[in-house]
């Protein structure tokens, strides 16, 4: 009888702290007029934040990545630049029918999991306006440095326990960062 009594209590006691709103960093624009932040308000819930001193601008009610992954917005507040710097392994397609008494051969070129998207740019409205993938940040023979997980993939330096410089805004507003075995690549808004 204690036991059901001790176990209700403590799920009350646990129940806002599961309910309890996470927020991501916020990040400042080049100029220093906007900033931007995930908000997760409960698991696969959330909400994309831009925000003047005087408060919200614009919000978009999707989870376009994690708290823990990288936002950037334009100096004009309009659009944000998010990088995930933990990426989900993408999905090999389906081989293509073999005929008879032909061999299998092993399709050339980057692995399919590296065909993913690592960046995107939204604008206000949550409307994806372009994408970067691994394979456009990395060579084939660059994909060897990437640290391979079992399901997804680190890939940037300055994250995750990788070493290096960290994903940033320059003062001319360019999101610049360092993909693993390769050189500085810039987002521009």
């Amino acid at each position: 009888m204690r036991r059901p009594a001790l176990a209700l209590a403590l799920l009350l006691l646990a129940l806002p702290a599961l309910a309890e709103e996470r927020k991501g960093r916020s990040r400042v624009s080049a100029n220093g007029l906007y900033s931007v932040r995930l908000v997760e308000e409960a698991p696969g819930r959330c909400r994309l934040e831009v925000s003047k001193e005087s408060g919200p601008v614009w919000s978009v009610p999707q989870c376009l990545g994690t708290v823990d992954d990288f936002y950037f917005v334009s100096n004009d507040g309009e659009r944000v630049w998010v990088v995930w710097p933990l990426v989900e392994k993408g999905k090999a397609p389906p081989p293509p029918p073999k005929k008879k008494g032909q061999k299998q051969r092993k399709p050339k070129g980057p692995p399919a999991w590296a065909n993913v998207a690592v960046a995107a740019e939204y604008d206000s409205k949550g409307n994806r306006l372009q994408e970067k993938r691994l394979t456009e940040l990395l060579s084939t023979r660059q994909l060897t440095e990437v640290r391979q997980l079992t399901h997804h993939f680190k890939w940037m330096e300055g994250t995750l326990g990788i070493p290096g410089k960290g994903p940033r805004l320059t003062d001319a507003g360019v999101v610049e960062f360092e993909p693993v075995g390769g050189t500085t690549h810039q987002l521009t808004f």
